[in-house]
């Protein structure tokens, strides 16, 4: 009996998953992050391409601000269904079906001579990856200590940070060099990759694997999320006081730096300093840079600190009074890099809101607040970059080059007054949150 009874807690020790091991939850990441970046750069990339695509389907700024609006208007219709399919397809299908999505539509924009064809592409190409970064959230959770979810937001957006990246200087030499259709469909080839691996490789969760899983118990135990539960939650989640006040706050960061970065910056900067396309994208590449090396920092300071307004507040001043410095003061073109790498080094702080807005609800709201929150994210260049190009097309002085519109400095000034304003909005909106103190409500 007494061996018997000594036996018991090491064959229950045996029976106990472990975590799983660090090499394997990062796989598992790394594959859905990649294919977050691979969304940031299908969506920056036409910022390089204006010219070309102006030119190829004849059409003007407003009509280049729709069409790079389309990936953004089909991205926040499946913010709403993401989080039932994550839920109820599970994460690696719905990984590689947006692959697969996304990689189609990126075939179509390059095959079609056509703008409303393009556009549709365009489209595609947003409602699959709009499951992106719900899907990198949702594996972080399940594979990584709660205690990092945080970092890893941060390092989720410098992933997607240097897809951006990609998409200025060197896809800018590929287009030159091989033009821009070759370079539609090497990119539809390249997601479908994505979606190969994580075939391959992704789990769920790593019970799949046999470990342990890392997600909180709360959430294990938690019901299937259903669209109808869904559509009764969301609404649900504008009754806490900071979920509504970080929605609205996100696109003074994130449509900031995705109309200059992403569209309207290198024909700007062409104009303005009468640089060459290629050395314009370097100027944003600068931005985007520091955008994602600031990202992964402002999560670990904000954990570190405990407190999640002092940055998150503070790199929504820093960056309204960089905005308005850029396009209303005289700088030479090497002060102007300089304040737009701090300014966009500001936006870092715009991943505390993924923490900030989880910890502001309760646990039976985590499936819908990840999707919510970047509903706000994805409001800013929605609304920004199609009203930038009307702005530019209403102030159009007649200029032409090679049969494509020219816009003046003055235009481009009067239209990217909208990033400031709603820049300053963010700060007042953040400065009416209340401190989470890094615990969930």
């Amino acid at each position: 009996m007494g061996l018997a009874l000594s036996a018991t807690p090491s064959a229950v020790r045996a029976s106990t998953p472990s975590a799983p091991p660090g090499w394997l939850s990062w796989t598992v990441w790394i594959v859905a992050a990649t294919f977050y970046l691979a969304a940031f750069y299908l969506r920056t990339s036409p910022a390089v391409m204006t010219t070309e695509l102006m030119r190829d389907f004849g059409i003007r700024a407003s009509q280049l601000g729709q069409f790079s609006a389309f990936y953004f208007y089909a991205y926040l219709v499946m913010q709403i269904p993401t989080g039932v399919f994550v839920d109820s397809w599970g994460a690696r299908r719905l990984l590689i079906a947006g692959s697969v999505a996304a990689a189609a539509g990126t075939f179509m924009f390059g095959a079609t001579t056509s703008y409303a064809i393009a556009s549709v592409g365009r489209a595609i190409v947003g409602a699959s990856t709009a499951v992106g970064w719900v899907v990198t959230l949702k594996l972080a959770t399940h594979w990584f200590p709660k205690r990092r979810f945080a970092m890893l937001s941060g390092l989720g957006l410098m992933m997607g940070n240097i897809g951006a990246l990609f998409a200025q200087v060197p896809l800018r030499l590929l287009v030159e060099h091989v033009g821009w259709r070759a370079v539609a469909f090497g990119s539809a080839a390249c997601v479908l990759a994505i979606g190969t691996a994580a075939w391959l490789l992704v789990a769920d969760d790593p019970s799949e694997r046999g470990y342990e899983s890392q997600a909180p118990a709360e959430l294990q135990q938690a019901n299937r999320l259903t669209l109808g539960r869904l559509l009764r939650q969301f609404p649900a989640i504008f009754t806490y006081r900071n979920t509504w006040l970080i929605f609205l706050a996100q696109g003074g960061f994130v449509g900031a730096m995705l109309s200059f970065t992403g569209l309207w910056g290198p024909p700007y900067l062409v104009r303005r300093f009468g640089l060459a396309s290629t050395e314009a994208s370097t100027v944003c590449s600068v931005m985007i840079v520091c955008w994602a090396v600031a990202s992964p920092l402002a999560g670990y300071f904000s954990d570190r600190l405990g407190r999640r307004k002092p940055i998150y507040l503070g790199g929504a001043i820093l960056a309204a009074v960089g905005w308005s410095i850029l396009f209303y003061t005289p700088l030479p073109l090497v002060a102007f890099t300089a304040v737009a790498a701090i300014t966009s080094f500001a936006c870092g702080a715009v991943v505390v809101a993924f923490a900030f807005a989880k910890e502001s609800v309760p646990v039976r709201l985590l499936g819908t607040i990840s999707g919510a929150v970047n509903v706000g994210n994805m409001l800013g260049p929605t609304i920004l970059q199609p009203a930038i190009g009307r702005v530019l097309d209403e102030r159009w002085s007649g200029a032409l080059a090679n049969g494509v519109r020219v816009y003046q400095v003055d235009a481009y000034h009067a239209a990217f007054a909208m990033i400031v304003t709603w820049s300053i909005v963010s700060c007042v909106l953040i400065a009416a949150t209340r401190e989470t103190a890094c615990r969930q409500l």
